[in-house]
């Protein structure tokens, strides 16, 4: 998903901010991601990693860590864990949507192979794992490990529920704060607790990334429909991949018996046609399900802003205030 868009981007004033950290992240990244003895695993890694993502999680790592004072180098070793438990997350994704473009490039399961996307994508979860018990903090290990697993396990439970018509909401949040929130709240944790931090502080980290992971899927499921190829997709995957996002679900509960019987048909039995997509997307305006989705990634900013509100004073702090305002200006 991308983060352009024209003007002063927070991003990118945070990016400037960290850019020496950043530095070292990127070098312990490439050092990491090599094998002596087989020479596929930088290839596949370095198609993805060099393809321009914004590496918004490692950023909130650091983040955290220097607003929170932290002095010392784990938190280079630790938004390197994030970056790479991300990478992998991808790598696997792409196999299992089948999907043909990642960050406006084709995927490395296209170029090679899927057997080779997931053996690598394997590969950075160990090499993520080898990261996180360097810095010697089981509370670091705790966090990031469950993150793993809770993003695994999203990722399963939109299996079952991505091509269900009584898919809710409720599930949908749940699959959300599996699959994209859990590593955008551990990336912000672990840098209050290598820190220090106390517990309310460290609290604190955590709603902030929980809430913004959670807005920031529900608008990249929107731009799906709302967006342009220019985000770096191809508008309309998630359509033809029969997932139900929130808008659709928003969609279904409003809909009426043939529009149940269109969304039945295109999701759940994935008979498509032409000019499906566009029937979607009328249908979606008609009962105003994009708006309504974009009103819930503005509420879960607001929450993302109140617990960052409750932290101290800091130039850095100010900053992932804007970033929370940025990830919905996109549809905004």
């Amino acid at each position: 998903m991308s983060l352009d868009k024209p003007a002063v981007k927070p991003h990118d004033r945070l990016a400037s901010l960290l850019e020496e950290d950043m530095a070292q992240v990127n070098a312990l990244i490439a050092k990491r991601m090599a094998s002596e003895h087989a020479p596929r695993i930088p290839e596949v890694t370095a198609h993805l990693v060099d393809a321009g993502g914004k590496r918004l999680r490692p950023m909130l790592t650091l983040a955290a860590a220097k607003m929170c004072g932290y002095v010392g180098d784990d938190h280079i070793k630790l938004a390197a864990t994030v970056e790479f438990i991300h990478t992998a997350t991808l790598l696997h994704d792409d196999v299992v949507d089948e999907s043909e473009k990642r960050r406006g490039r084709p995927t490395a399961n296209l170029l090679w192979d899927n057997k080779s996307s997931v053996l690598v994508g394997d590969y950075l979860f160990a090499r993520s794992f080898q990261l996180m018990v360097e810095t010697g903090s089981l509370r670091v290990l705790d966090i990031l490990s469950n993150a793993a697993a809770t993003i695994a396990e999203g990722e399963v439970l939109q299996l079952s529920a991505a091509q269900d018509l009584r898919t809710t909401e409720a599930v949908y949040l749940q699959v959300v704060r599996g699959k994209t929130a859990a590593l955008f709240s551990a990336a912000t944790q672990v840098g209050g607790v290598i820190a220090g931090k106390d517990e309310a502080q460290i609290k604190a980290l955590f709603d902030y990334g929980d809430a913004l992971g959670i807005a920031f899927q529900i608008v990249d499921d929107l731009l799906d429909y709302w967006g342009s190829d220019a985000t770096g997709k191809n508008v309309g995957d998630d359509f033809r991949e029969r997932k139900l996002t929130m808008p659709v679900i928003k969609a279904v509960a409003k809909a009426d018996p043939e529009e149940r019987a269109f969304w039945a048909r295109t999701i759940e039995k994935g008979r498509q046609s032409d000019g499906d997509l566009e029937n979607a997307v009328a249908l979606m305006n008609k009962h105003g399900t994009l708006e309504a989705t974009r009103g819930e990634a503005n509420d879960w900013i607001a929450k993302a802003k109140d617990a960052l509100a409750t932290l101290p004073d800091h130039p850095i702090r100010d900053l992932l205030d804007e970033l929370a305002d940025y990830v919905v200006a996109r549809v905004n």
